[in-house]
């Protein structure tokens, strides 16, 4: 160290290399520890010192800590038997990606402030376009573009700002929302938001961020399948437009976190196109799956759609955070999110020929987080994401056959992409107490939902170390328990 003590580039090298080790040696043992953290509240914080040290502590006392206080505290979302809320895939390539962003330390809010960190986004989201399938309109040479966001609901919001901005004709930013200059003015009606009934609660956020108000978002009946139902949309939209209101957005959602059902495209889009209603599609977890060519009827009609979202972090092998964000008209979310105060201002940005995506997002700061994405698909190619996928899919296919073949046990809904929801036969009780009891045991994670008012259980396979004797021994201790909890009842 020297006088102020800064960690010194050998210092780094040695400390880096025993927290490089540590990291692998938690990938070799993630498997070992309970799945689900035991840890009370506050247990974690009982543990540490009342206050921050007035000198700096020896590296190995930090080292120490981290297997003493931190890990009894996880929930290990790379257990190759966690099964809860959705993957969260970290990868060896993904983390080193990481290191490499935080080591560089850049800053890429304009083009000018590092132009790798911005032309190398522009071209792997280019690139994305082309492995998922998406629309070439979504690609930076056409209209449209993509960018990175921290997550799914940033993307949301993001679509939302534009949205607004287009329903009111650039009014809700000129005078606020709802604050029209005058009665033919779209600010000065209400600008209302379309969503299913099982969409992500992020949307409900995102509209009372971007101060739509919660009352004005229609919650659309859904189908026997648990995707929105287009005629219900067009007959919301009918009546918000007979009232006065201005519809602004549709969300439609390929993937719902509670189902993984997947909303018709492709009839929606019509929908929006005639009601000139902006269409953000959330593919946040399922979008992963279109990386094969087998899945891609998943986004039917996603060429109607004026943005797109999903998130790499759960499924395409590339740690937190990375949502990949696309509009088909780019100068849309940039008149929405557009400042330029004089310190920002440089020729580059001038001459119009760089994209400074500060204007494609809700903070000026952002990470260079297309270095992990572009080190992921340059390590496992193509084929080696597709392979990923398939893997899962397969296993949780295994799974919902076990379920369909049991007696004791149904599907609670059509199987989703790397998703099955199940409920036990003799009703909400035991199906709950069941997915406490395997919980607490650590064994694995499961977690749960509601749907037609029945409390569902969900298995969602997709971590990179889950094989099939992970999901194999899955089934097997939910049977089992599932049998003791009906003998406790019977005996009680």
């Amino acid at each position: 160290m020297d006088d102020a003590g800064h960690m010194t580039p050998d210092e780094f090298r040695h400390r880096g290399a025993q927290l490089v080790e540590r990291i692998a040696r938690y990938m070799e043992e993630v498997e070992r520890y309970p799945v689900l953290s035991r840890a009370e509240p506050g247990s974690v914080r009982a543990r540490l010192p009342d206050a921050a040290p007035e000198r700096g502590e020896p590296f190995a006392d930090v080292l120490r800590d981290i297997d003493e206080v931190i890990l009894p505290g996880l929930t290990h979302w790379q257990s190759p038997n966690f099964f809860a809320y959705f993957p969260a895939n970290a990868s060896g390539p993904s983390i080193l990606g990481d290191l490499l962003a935080a080591g560089l330390g850049v800053q890429g809010m304009i083009w000018a402030t590092s132009p790798a960190c911005t032309e190398l986004e522009t071209h792997v989201l280019d690139w994305l376009v082309d492995l998922l399938g998406l629309p070439q309109g979504f690609r930076s040479g056409a209209a449209g573009g993509g960018v990175i966001q921290d997550s799914a609901s940033s993307s949301t919001l993001t679509a939302l700002i534009a949205a607004r901005e287009r329903a009111s004709g650039g009014a809700a930013n000129r005078h606020g929302v709802g604050r029209g200059s005058g009665p033919g003015d779209a600010a000065a009606r209400r600008l209302t938001v379309y969503i299913s009934r099982h969409a992500h609660s992020s949307v409900e956020k995102g509209v009372k961020i971007a101060g739509l108000g919660r009352d004005n978002l229609r919650l659309v009946e859904v189908d026997g399948s648990h995707a929105m139902d287009p005629a219900a949309l067009e007959a919301a939209i009918a009546a918000d437009r007979a009232a006065g209101a201005v519809p602004a957005m549709v969300c439609a959602t390929v993937g719902t976190t509670s189902s993984g059902a997947v909303d018709p495209l492709r009839p929606i889009g019509e929908i929006c196109r005639r009601a000139g209603v902006w269409l953000h599609v959330d593919a946040a977890h399922a979008g992963s799956a279109t990386i094969c060519p087998e899945h891609r009827g998943l986004i039917d009609g996603v060429e109607l759609a004026d943005s797109y979202t999903f998130n790499p972090h759960k499924w395409l092998l590339t740690n937190f955070d990375c949502s990949c964000f696309w509009v088909a008209d780019r100068a849309a979310l940039i008149d929405a999110l557009s400042v330029l105060p004089e310190y920002l201002r440089n020729r580059a940005t001038d001459s119009g020929a760089v994209i400074d995506y500060r204007d494609w997002q809700v903070p000026l700061g952002r990470r260079f987080r297309a270095l992990k994405l572009w080190f992921v698909i340059r390590h496992y190619g193509a084929e080696g994401l597709r392979a990923h996928v398939r893997h899962c899919v397969a296993l949780a296919a295994w799974f919902a056959a076990q379920v369909e073949e049991s007696a004791e046990f149904e599907l609670a809904a059509p199987v989703s992409v790397g998703l099955v929801c199940f409920r036990h036969r003799a009703g909400d009780a035991l199906t709950e107490a069941l997915m406490n009891r395997l919980n607490e045991t650590g064994a694995l994670y499961l977690t749960h939902t509601r749907l037609d008012d029945r409390l569902v259980l969900r298995l969602a396979v997709g971590a990179p170390a889950t094989r099939r004797a992970h999901v194999e021994a899955a089934w097997t201790r939910i049977v089992e328990t599932a049998e003791a909890l009906a003998e406790e009842t019977r005996s009680a």
